[in-house]
């Protein structure tokens, strides 16, 4: 039973759909100022789409899979479950998601969720293979989650506020790709992806991922200029994560060859991630 429990954990990337699903929440949130069973479905319903979505990915991507050290592993690559298997899990995954999300979100909501699938698998993925900056158009993926949940809590989809919630995650969602990238770019090489690092030196990608991430930092701290936050507490404190996020990646800029320095970046960078989120969301909740 554990293993078949890790295998489905490993299908449906369950670390990174998870925090898809935290930002749907966020979003709904951010439009309600309340938790609730509206919540809880739009959540669902986008959690079994981005499982779905991850389930496809393993399959599109199991020949490349097979090439790089750090993936080779994978269900579909190590023989854990056939490619035919994961295919019918996926489209169970995108079946219940999808009634899910248009029974108890409507369908906006569940037009935004395919929305990211088609995004991510659709274009996302094959363009990876051909165009070192995929990344880029690729980061979609990370702006419409929150969208979704903004939509199914009643929100205007146009709304400023929602904006620039999509906006963080966009921008966000770059150099979170790129220190990854700056740490496995020999093991992206390998499967035949091409690669940003192939067109900077080392010092220069470090500077121009540099950049991206005081991008976020900016974004972050623009959201309360548009009412989300109340608390000057929770501001001053984001601005506090933005400072700390700033300085730390900072460290890469003069030794960008020591990993370690990319490591601690893309680590920090998730956190900052994640406070924006937990702390706007302990302004509107509780506040």
């Amino acid at each position: 039973m554990k293993e078949k429990l890790n295998l489905i954990f490993e299908l449906t990337k369950i670390r990174i759909t998870a925090f898809v699903t935290l930002t749907t929440v966020f979003g709904y949130v951010s439009a309600s100022g309340k938790l609730d069973t509206g919540a809880l479905t739009s959540a669902l319903g986008i959690l079994l789409l981005a499982c779905g979505s991850a389930v496809i990915n393993h399959y599109q991507e199991r020949q490349t899979d097979a090439l790089m050290e750090r993936t080779r592993k994978r269900p579909i690559p190590s023989g854990k479950i056939s490619a035919a298997n994961a295919l019918m899990i996926a489209i169970v995954l995108l079946t219940a998601g999808s009634l899910i999300l248009f029974a108890g979100s409507g369908f906006l909501a569940l037009s935004l969720g395919l929305l990211n699938l088609f995004w991510y698998n659709a274009l996302y993925t094959p363009l990876k293979k051909k165009n070192a900056l995929a990344i880029i158009p690729g980061s979609v993926v990370g702006a419409i989650p929150p969208t979704v949940g903004w939509v199914a809590a009643g929100g205007y989809i146009f709304d400023a506020q929602i904006l620039l919630i999509a906006f963080f995650f966009f921008i966000w969602q770059i150099p979170h790709f790129w220190l990854l990238l700056m740490v496995l770019d020999k093991d992206y090489e390998k499967a035949g992806f091409p690669t940003v690092t192939r067109m900077f030196s080392v010092n220069q990608f470090a500077r121009i991922t540099f950049v991206w991430i005081v991008a976020a930092v900016i974004a972050g701290l623009l959201i309360p200029v548009f009412g989300i936050v109340k608390s000057p507490v929770i501001f001053i404190t984001i601005f506090l994560v933005g400072v700390w996020l700033t300085w730390n990646a900072s460290r890469m800029l003069g030794s960008p060859e020591t990993k370690l320095n990319v490591r601690f970046a893309f680590r920090d960078i998730n956190l900052f991630a994640l406070s924006i989120v937990v702390l706007i969301s302990i302004d509107i909740l509780i506040i």
